[in-house]
């Protein structure tokens, strides 16, 4: 226990944000109190405001801690591969398995993005998805300059689609208490996303 309690102060706001979104996989993250977070670190809450001043905070480091490495994995999985669409399949596929492994993510940012009147943590969550969404239209906006697309196809509708398939996994998984499960179900859902944007929608790939 003491080691715990001696960790670096960047260390523990990291574990202290670790521990929210795992909580917030088991747990309705409305009702999460800063007691139960400090009970799972096994610190009092004293000590957690000793790194936070406020939950609010608490709940903003944690959306920081989600959108820098979810960014960084679609990077990542896009990075080096030629053919947009391929690197768009790529990008579904990681931002997939970042959410089997942290199951309290999609809860915790849309706990955030119900909030009433605008939060730091729900302001975060809105530039998450308006980052992703330019990633999204970059790569798609290659893909037609290239001649893959369908040349009707609305950009910004198909970028807020490659999302909804996301989100539409989550909540299928969410549905069967199967968040693993949804790393087996994506590549088709991928599939059917990719065959209503392509230019040979119809044909073969």
């Amino acid at each position: 226990m003491s080691q715990r309690q001696h960790l670096p102060a960047d260390e523990r706001r990291e574990r202290t944000v670790e521990a929210v979104i795992e909580l917030c996989g088991r747990e309705e993250p409305a009702t999460l109190t800063t007691g139960r977070i400090a009970r799972r670190m096994g610190v009092t809450q004293g000590a957690l405001f000793r790194h936070f001043p406020s939950k609010e905070a608490i709940w903003e480091a944690a959306v920081a801690w989600i959108a820098e490495r979810v960014m960084a994995r679609v990077a990542a999985a896009a990075e080096g591969i030629e053919d947009p669409l391929a690197a768009l399949e790529a990008m579904f596929l990681a931002h997939v398995a970042f959410i089997a492994e942290h199951p309290g993510v999609p809860r915790l940012l849309m706990g955030q993005l119900q909030h009433p009147r605008p939060t730091a943590a729900s302001c975060l969550v809105r530039e998450l998805m308006e980052r992703y969404r330019r990633r999204l239209l970059g790569l798609l906006g290659e893909a037609g300059r290239r001649g893959k697309l369908r040349p009707e196809l609305d950009l910004d509708v198909a970028a807020t689609q490659f999302i909804g398939c996301v989100q539409g996994l989550v909540l299928q998984s969410l549905i069967a208490n199967d968040v693993a499960g949804i790393v087996d179900r994506a590549p088709a859902a991928f599939d059917l996303y990719r065959y209503g944007i392509r230019v040979d929608a119809g044909g073969d790939a």
